[in-house]
């Protein structure tokens, strides 16, 4: 197996010379998600953190016994989140699938992988930002989550976002983008190239990492919204949310 860090190298490079490479040589779903860790993601939490870990807990622990929707019959784990409790930019995906309902860790498969690796592209880490789904079971053969379940987890994930309060959002693809927008019938090229509004925080849409794996060509535009959420993120690009309406 390549290094790591070798490899994210090698994408920042090909990226500078106009041509993403996302490699997807990648390890066993079977290994761990964090391919590597700089020192700064070990750093002590402070005192807020804790504060926002501790908040978190307490979400997961009602979401580790939720029954709202009969994905609590199927499941194997509840798959709630993972990262950093103040994360500035935070991934949101679909659902969890086998690796995932076994592990109890979202995005920890082949597709996690190549999450990974992007994230590593961007010069952060896995404990730099913080990763969830919609969905926090996984459903049956992966098929996409059903209104009614979608309707039921995401108070969760608005409790996730609530307490991190990321200064941005990615989708991870179209299920996860249109059910966090509202928007069953919209299309991938609807929302591409747009910075959308949840929970008060700017939504940029991308495509899911599993959705690379089966098609390389949609590694240059992945590449193209992460570095316009970054932007967003650095102010490069300016957002402001939409001002609430309020009652005469």
């Amino acid at each position: 197996m390549s290094d790591p860090r070798t490899e994210a190298l090698l994408f920042l490079r090909q990226v500078a010379e106009g041509e993403p490479e996302i490699v997807l040589d990648l390890p066993n779903a079977t290994e761990s998600g964090d391919v590597f860790t700089s020192s700064a993601s070990l750093a002590p939490d402070s005192p807020e953190q804790v504060q926002r870990r501790s908040r978190l807990a307490e979400v997961g622990s009602a979401a580790s016994v939720c029954t709202l929707c009969d994905l609590c019959k199927t499941r194997n784990k509840v798959v709630f989140g993972v990262g950093n409790p103040s994360a500035q930019l935070m991934f949101v995906g679909e659902a969890p699938g086998a690796d995932e309902d076994r592990q109890g860790e979202p995005f920890v498969g082949r597709a996690g992988q190549l999450l990974t690796r992007i994230i590593i592209a961007l010069g952060l880490t896995r404990q730099d930002v913080y990763i969830a789904n919609v969905l926090k079971c996984r459903p049956p053969q992966n098929r996409n989550p059903l209104p009614h379940e979608a309707a039921s987890c995401l108070p969760y994930l608005r409790h996730q976002i609530e307490i991190i309060s990321p200064e941005v959002l990615i989708a991870l693809g179209l299920v996860a983008a249109t059910n966090l927008l509202n928007l069953p019938n919209a299309t991938m090229k609807d929302l591409r190239g747009r910075i959308h509004e949840f929970e008060g925080k700017p939504l940029i849409v991308t495509y899911h990492p599993a959705a690379l794996l089966r098609n390389p060509a949609f590694k240059a535009p992945t590449w193209q919204d992460v570095q316009m959420a970054m932007k967003v993120l650095s102010g490069e690009i300016p957002w402001q949310p939409k001002p609430k309406a309020t009652l005469l």
